[in-house]
């Protein structure tokens, strides 16, 4: 790493600031070396489930980081030697876009896995090398399915069935839901075991958690009765606000060991990452997105001993 230099006549503080910016990028990337960047690195042993966890990340809010939630905790997992499929259901195809899977034109999608009963199997990709890791991508067909969906039977259910009768081995089924409460997210829901929330660290995020809460409690009362909220992330995490750490007290004090000691911080590299087609923890190891993402995946992966 090129270290900063230090000009003879700075002051002994800066100097020092310096110094300790210096020291945090080296541990940055000292720590990203350590966690590995491959299935077999150094943290190759990560637990893995006793069965395959399906994780939907869900918030009707948009813009509180669902898909990057979603693109690159799947991402830090497979690096970390577990088999991750990544469905994207949001018809914008943000996550098919940040794993480089084909998404436009006549691309078999999620779309006719829901409407037209497509196997799974024919739709999900590799993602460019990044061994196991998977995307079943969305293209803007899908906008149309919320409609189309009405109709059918067991419309409810058209996810959990095709991802039933998927027969690949896989440690993480991550569903990236669209920002709303609709049937695709509703589909979502019935798959999952798990709901997984990003709540981005700002009052705003915190006025439609009821109505969400309210949603998983009506359909584990009658859809999917193994459904709960396993995971909250607090996203966008500013420290130089008062107003981010009230809302991250808040949201623990509410919701206790269900959120995850990592935060996420703002990182202006998150944002560019998939622009690149690329999730973050490739595009830029030693940021502070992909460090606490890293962390994040690990806290996830070490609580499945106790799913």
């Amino acid at each position: 790493m090129t270290q900063t230099p230090l000009n003879p006549g700075d002051s002994p503080l800066v100097r020092e600031a310096l110094s300790s910016v210096v020291s945090r990028e080296t541990s940055a990337t000292q720590a990203v070396t350590q966690a590995g960047d491959a299935p077999g690195g150094a943290e190759s042993t990560w637990p893995r489930p006793p069965k395959c966890r399906v994780i939907a990340v869900a918030n009707q809010k948009g813009g509180v980081g669902k898909t990057t939630t979603s693109v690159n905790i799947a991402a830090a997992l497979s690096m970390n030697g577990q088999r991750v499929l990544v469905v994207d259901l949001d018809p914008q195809g943000n996550a098919s876009t940040a794993l480089a899977t084909e998404h436009r034109g006549d691309v078999p999608d999620v779309y006719q896995v829901l409407v037209d009963d497509l196997p799974m199997a024919d739709i999900v990709k590799q993602v460019p090398d990044m061994p196991g890791l998977y995307c079943a991508p969305a293209t803007i067909d899908l906008a149309g399915a919320e409609i189309e969906l009405v109709s059918l039977v067991a419309r409810e259910a058209r996810l959990r069935r095709a991802l039933t009768a998927y027969e690949a081995e896989l440690d993480y089924i991550i569903i990236d839901c669209p920002p709303s409460l609709g049937l695709l997210t509703v589909n979502a829901l019935v798959a999952a075991e798990e709901v997984m929330i990003p709540i981005q660290c700002e009052y705003y995020a915190l006025e439609g958690l009821g109505q969400l809460l309210r949603n998983v409690d009506l359909i584990k009362a009658h859809l999917n009765p193994t459904l709960r909220l396993s995971t909250i992330v607090l996203t966008m995490y500013d420290g130089r606000t008062r107003l981010a750490s009230q809302v991250a007290e808040e949201v623990r004090a509410h919701f206790g060991d269900t959120v995850l000691n990592t935060v996420i911080p703002r990182s202006v590299r998150l944002s560019e990452a998939p622009s690149y087609g690329q999730s973050v923890m490739t595009y830029d190891p030693g940021s502070s997105g992909a460090m606490a993402y890293m962390d994040a995946a690990r806290e996830i992966a070490h609580r499945a001993a106790t799913v």
